[in-house]
């Protein structure tokens, strides 16, 4: 790579409001609130994307909280200097503890940068060799199982190889045993978004039973040795979500005997940098993996999509066409499902990541600032 020099820098945090709330374990939002960079360097410039939400519930990072520590000490950290890969950008900014979803935003904004100066498309100097990458179906916690049942039925008619169910109390066992009555043969996994303890194992092992492609993060946000515990006792494959925030962590997880499977949130780890490594951590130790989205506009969803297309990412992801959340996309072209090789419309295609409109971002951002 030729050396990259940052002339400027500039920092929106944005609100997008969605058509309906998104419901999980930790409650609902109205609006996915997300810190979008543009980077430049001479002539060419380049967008990135982390979307932490509103409040400090999916992780401890929040967007507003994001974006001042993107604007007070990453960008100052950044502008100016010359930066040959995404680790050198990784390591100026290690002094700052932490903070992955900041970090994030400016890693792949370098990245979608970097394809732009060489003219290389973004998924093939992550090292991808597919062109797509097949994703699956989502839902969350609905007014009734009812509800959710003619949900997952149209899913699996329009041909998505699997369906991920939102679990949490109140909406578990009973819903599930539902789902997988009326669908013997359909393959399912729950995402539990750390709403369980250890002293629930025994409703897991009931889980059990059910046939799941994996549980994804049943316990603490932040944990492994308990999920370790649990992985001993039950068969189903545990999948480690939240708890995967670093490079690092993912090697302890593996160690541990932790999880069967990894889910990479490029905004959770830290940017593409980082997601590339787990990716490869994980390959090496025989560990699958799957992309997981935040909700991101298509900037940011396209960076996932990108990276969905690694060799060990081998479980549909989780990435949405933009009209699944919203009337209107913050950047254009909006992403859209393709078909599939079965001809299903349940695959999303490579594609640059596109800017943001700059009607919508003025609307929608909250606040913005420049360094150059």
């Amino acid at each position: 790579f030729d050396r990259m020099k940052i002339d400027r820098v500039e920092l929106y945090h944005v609100a997008m409001p969605l058509i309906y709330p998104w419901k999980t374990a930790y409650g609902e939002d109205e609006a996915i609130h997300a810190v979008l960079c543009r980077l430049s360097s001479g002539s060419v410039d380049a967008w990135g994307e982390s979307a932490p939400f509103a409040a400090p519930c999916y992780s401890p990072e929040w967007a507003g909280g994001a974006f001042a520590v993107s604007r007070d000490w990453l960008a100052p950290a950044l502008i100016g200097q010359s930066l040959d890969s995404g680790q050198e950008l990784q390591d100026r900014l290690a002094v700052y503890k932490g903070n992955p979803f900041a970090k994030a935003a400016f890693d792949t904004a370098w990245w979608s940068l970097q394809s732009r100066i060489t003219n290389i498309p973004l998924h093939r100097l992550l090292g991808a060799t597919r062109d797509q990458v097949v994703v699956g179906a989502d839902f969350g916690v609905m007014d009734s199982v009812d509800d959710l049942l003619a949900s997952v039925a149209e899913a699996i008619e329009a041909g998505f190889p699997r369906v991920k169910l939102k679990f949490r109390p109140g909406w578990d066992l009973p819903m599930l045993r539902r789902v997988r009555e009326t669908f013997p043969d359909g393959v399912f996994h729950i995402d539990c978004n750390s709403g369980y303890t250890l002293a629930d194992q025994k409703l897991f092992e009931q889980v059990d039973e059910l046939g799941l492609a994996m549980i994804e993060q049943p316990l603490q946000h932040d944990d492994l040795l308990d999920h370790a515990r649990l992985q001993q006792e039950i068969e189903t494959p545990i999948c480690l979500d939240e708890t995967i925030v670093s490079v690092h962590r993912t090697r302890q997880a593996i160690q541990l005997g932790a999880c069967g499977w990894v889910n990479v949130k490029p905004g959770r780890v830290g940017g593409l940098t980082n997601a590339l490594a787990i990716h490869d951590v994980c390959r090496d130790a025989g560990i699958p993996c799957w992309v997981g989205g935040m909700l991101e506009s298509a900037t940011g969803a396209a960076a996932c999509v990108a990276l969905a297309m690694l060799d060990n990412f081998t479980y549909p992801a989780d990435i949405f066409p933009s009209a699944r959340f919203y009337h209107e996309d913050l950047s254009d072209p909006p992403l859209s499902l393709v078909p599939d090789e079965r001809g299903h419309p349940c695959a999303v295609a490579y594609q640059a990541l596109p800017d943001p409109v700059p009607e919508r971002l003025q609307r929608l951002a909250l606040q913005q600032a420049t360094f150059a």
